[in-house]
């Protein structure tokens, strides 16, 4: 049996254009694949496809605009597998206890980090290839929570479990997530201090912070392999172990 590969695959990334999504299509392409990445600003997007080079397309999409999830996926058409990774870092997620929460903070945090993924995929699902795959994104706060995070930690943790149920859902399109630590993004890189980064990473096993490559990886596994579904994979520096 030949070794499962991504080339000549097309694959759709919202929240492509920074970040790990970016080091997704990054790696896909490296591997073969043609790649069309969705952000919310269509100059992010321009930019984003132009630095990725031939195999990259891309156009803008509002994950919390219903008609502009149906518009993205009508210019994508025909594709392989659906990768998100998209988020947002406004106010709603700021740290705060719950006495401090609000259902209007809360819906706000909802409409990128869970309604954003429903509505790609039930627009994505009738153009994912029969033996295609979803992988969704979720955070390490879901098994890690700290003080001031709840809202976060309960949306890390919504994802892992709407991957389980969509694998039930959908199948045989198979549905799994991956769970980040701490990754140099782009926001990490230019809003956390390194003395920050290194006092949080200091007793880890590997004690540093990934690197979006490195966690794109667990990305490009999951869609390669065609008998796993309904599953996390953590990228964390061994951050469970301690």
């Amino acid at each position: 049996m030949p070794l499962p590969t991504l080339r000549d695959q097309r694959i759709a990334i919202i929240g492509g254009s920074s970040g790990i999504g970016y080091a997704v299509a990054e790696c896909s392409l490296a591997e073969g694949a043609q790649v069309v990445i969705g952000s919310s600003s269509a100059d992010n997007v321009e930019a984003a496809v132009a630095r990725l080079g031939p195999g990259a397309a891309g156009s803008a999409v509002d994950v919390r605009d219903e008609a502009s999830v149906t518009g993205f996926f009508e210019r994508t058409g025909q594709i392989d597998h659906l990768v998100f990774t998209a988020g947002d870092w406004g106010p709603h997620l700021a740290p705060n206890p719950d006495t401090k929460l609000s259902p209007s903070t809360a819906a706000e945090a909802l409409k990128v980090r869970v309604f954003g993924p429903l509505l790609a995929i039930k627009h994505a699902q009738a153009r994912l290839s029969a033996n295609g795959s979803v992988t969704l994104t979720g955070g390490l706060l879901a098994h890690r929570p700290r003080k001031g995070a709840p809202l976060s930690t309960a949306l890390g943790g919504t994802l892992e479990h709407l991957a389980r149920g969509l694998a039930a859902d959908l199948a045989p399109i198979r549905v799994n997530a991956v769970c980040p630590g701490l990754i140099l993004t782009e926001h990490v890189v230019s809003q956390w201090p390194p003395e920050m980064i290194k006092g949080i990473t200091a007793q880890l096993p590997l004690p540093r912070a990934g690197e979006p490559a490195e966690v794109a990886q667990a990305y490009l596994y999951l869609m390669r392999a065609g008998y796993t579904t309904g599953q996390v994979i953590i990228v964390d520096g061994g951050a469970m172990l301690v």
